[in-house]
């Protein structure tokens, strides 16, 4: 180390070589001789020499991010970004990373992003001439396809919490076909909005911060909306069981609740709420808990900067306009406005599970709760 501090790359090469003698399975051996032979500007020798390195610790990050410069300086920018991006996976956060690293940190994460978008580029043009074929189709989802691949978007899956139920789709917003009664509920709005906009002026103590923590528990990305009224909730259903002291207050929402085919699972669904987001709030990336079941939005009070999240899929909440989305997708929501927003929330079944399978669900977490009450 001091003769390559002082530039005295043939000393230290000689010395390397000892040490490797002694023990070959030292990784910091090839990979200072990497250092050493750059130094005399062979570069295809300090090459083969971040391999031997990367072939005794495949997860050395200084050795990945070592040979993702070398290669670059090569002249061979699209396999250098391969191997930053490789680098960046067992990267720490930005935030933790050593100080001496975090300049070569943002190299690597910009020549990842300038290749990202050049293989995106050439990956469209190369295939827009069979894109004009079918001008009429919708092709959002070769599109995103297309984008997961060239890596301008990340790929995202089901991920409850509680319950996974195989073989059912990963679909971010689901189709309006499958729920008849969607319409229904969309002409009911209004007398929904007025009930909340007198009642809430009446009953905001009733509202309570949906985010309940308890102490000692891992706070993670909730640490800013914990028991904040920034994210408050009023709930008409909670866990299976209506909340009658809350249902007496919204009345004529409830009656409209009693009507739509909600998740029945003791002890579990449905759950249905208001929802309010203050200004200038954003509720954080998250997962639901289980699959079996998706989440329907009708939106109530909507001011302009609302925005909605779930995957790659983002929307805005148009008023008389509801959706139904799986919630073990990752989600998040922003209100960017001055207003408060607020939205009627409640869970009904996935519309492919079939009615065996929603009885035996709802069969099996009533087992699961009375096992688990057992102690």
């Amino acid at each position: 180390m001091e003769a390559l501090q002082a530039g005295d790359a043939v000393r230290a090469l000689a010395l390397l070589d000892k040490a490797g003698a002694l023990d070959p399975t030292d990784a910091d051996v090839p990979l200072n001789r990497a250092l050493a032979l750059r130094m005399r500007g062979d570069l295809t020798g300090a090459l083969r020499a971040l391999d031997a390195a990367l072939a005794i610790e495949p997860y050395s990050l200084l050795a990945l991010l070592s040979k993702g410069a070398l290669v670059e300086q090569l002249g061979r920018p699209r396999d250098a970004a391969k191997i930053f991006r490789n680098a960046l996976k067992i990267a720490p956060p930005e935030a933790a990373a050593p100080p001496h690293l975090k300049p070569v940190l943002a190299h690597a994460r910009q020549a990842v992003s300038k290749n990202t978008a050049a293989m995106n580029a050439y990956l469209r043009a190369q295939t827009a001439a069979a894109r004009a074929k079918h001008g009429d189709a919708d092709l959002s989802r070769f599109d995103e396809c297309l984008d997961i691949l060239s890596g301008a978007k990340k790929a995202y899956v089901q991920e409850p919490v509680f319950l996974t139920f195989p073989k059912l789709p990963p679909l971010t917003f689901y189709p309006r076909r499958h729920f008849p009664w969607m319409a229904a509920l969309e002409a009911q709005a209004d007398v929904i909005v007025d009930e909340l906009v007198t009642q809430l002026k009446i009953y905001w103590d009733k509202f309570h911060p949906y985010m309940q923590i308890p102490a000692g528990a891992p706070l993670n990305q909730w640490a800013a909306l914990n028991k904040s009224p920034d994210w408050s909730s009023l709930h008409l259903w909670r866990d299976g069981a209506k909340v009658a002291a809350n249902c007496a207050l919204f009345p004529q929402t409830a009656a409209i609740l009693d009507g739509l085919p909600m998740a029945d699972q003791p002890g579990f669904a449905p759950t249905a709420m208001f929802s309010v987001l203050q200004p200038r709030t954003a509720i954080p990336p998250h997962t639901g808990s289980s699959n079996t079941r998706l989440i329907c939005h009708l939106p109530l009070i909507i001011p302009d900067g609302c925005r909605f999240r779930v995957g790659n899929d983002t929307r805005a909440w148009v008023m008389g306009e509801s959706f139904v989305f799986d919630d073990t997708i990752e989600h998040e929501a922003w209100n960017d406005s001055d207003q408060l927003r607020a939205v009627l929330i409640f869970d009904v079944w996935n519309p492919l599970l079939t009615q065996a399978e929603r009885e035996l669900v709802s069969a099996m977490t009533t087992a699961l709760n009375a096992y688990d009450a057992g102690g």
